[in-house]
């Protein structure tokens, strides 16, 4: 899933994947839904941690 993105993603791409925008993405991020570090003031997020979150939010009903 996602296999053209590198394994590393910027916040700009997890947008991309998940198709929202920046506020929608910091607040998953803040909140620890997606797992991701900072290096400095930059998010990195590894792409892993999105394709867990899109999982699980697809089997949670």
């Amino acid at each position: 899933m996602f296999n053209e993105y590198d394994d590393i993603l910027t916040v700009e791409e997890m947008c991309e994947i998940l198709k929202v925008g920046k506020n929608n993405a910091y607040k998953l991020l803040s909140q620890g839904l997606i797992r991701a570090y900072r290096n400095g003031k930059n998010w990195r997020i590894p792409r892993k941690s999105v394709t867990e979150y899109v999982e699980k939010s697809i089997f949670k009903v």
